[in-house]
């Protein structure tokens, strides 16, 4: 990874590009993040730089952590990462990372928290199919199935698709591409979908594998 900040997702919307053709885009409030803390090979064994974003106050911060912001003089932000970096010798603590991080074509990838779809069944989970509802069907037709019947094999395989709490988990969207970026809002425009809701706090980084 060479670089990366944190962001907030704002919403989708569309815009047209220089050919007239329709671009549906995210847009993300990208920054500003400052850098908490710094770490190198020599005491850490790995270069990286740990990011915080969006303001908060100090009565919603425990000591611990209200600590770790008096320890490197930095403000108390709401969020905290870290960011593995190849080479960190440029960047120092305090120092502001805005939208301009990232320029109009580049290639990335966004991480964030899916949204929280509750307990759901089969079909919806893992896109399993339903049977004929048809000549004697019964009341089953959107259940999950055979789970492992008679003696062989007597129980049921690990990994088998079943119905359960589903979202809420790390998802990341990779080789999106960067359509606008506005430096002034600190605003990136990012073609497509990226995961969470509005709101959502997410991650934006280059392309480790580009397509």
């Amino acid at each position: 990874m060479k670089k990366g900040l944190m962001g907030k997702k704002i919403g989708m919307t569309q815009i047209f590009d220089d050919a007239g053709k329709v671009v549906p885009v995210t847009v993300v409030e990208a920054g500003p993040c400052v850098v908490i803390q710094k770490k190198n090979e020599q005491n850490d064994g790995y270069d990286a730089v740990q990011l915080g974003f969006g303001d908060v106050s100090p009565k919603s911060i425990n000591k611990p952590k209200a600590g770790h912001f008096k320890k490197n003089d930095s403000p108390f932000k709401r969020h905290l990462k870290e960011f593995r970096l190849e080479d960190a010798s440029g960047i120092n603590v305090g120092d502001i990372i805005k939208a301009d991080l990232f320029a109009e074509g580049e290639i990335i990838d966004v991480s964030g928290i899916s949204k929280g779809k509750g307990f759901q069944g089969t079909i919806k989970r893992h896109n399993q199919s339903r049977i004929k509802e048809t000549h004697g069907a019964g009341p089953v037709h959107r259940h999950a199935g055979s789970m492992g019947a008679c003696s062989s094999p007597s129980r049921i395989f690990k990994g088998k698709g079943m119905p359960g709490h589903m979202g809420v988990e790390k998802v990341t969207i990779q080789n999106l591409k960067v359509v606008k970026v506005d430096t002034e809002n600190n605003l990136i425009a990012i073609k497509g979908a990226i995961p969470g809701p509005k709101g959502g706090v997410v991650c934006i980084t280059n392309a480790v594998k580009k397509v």
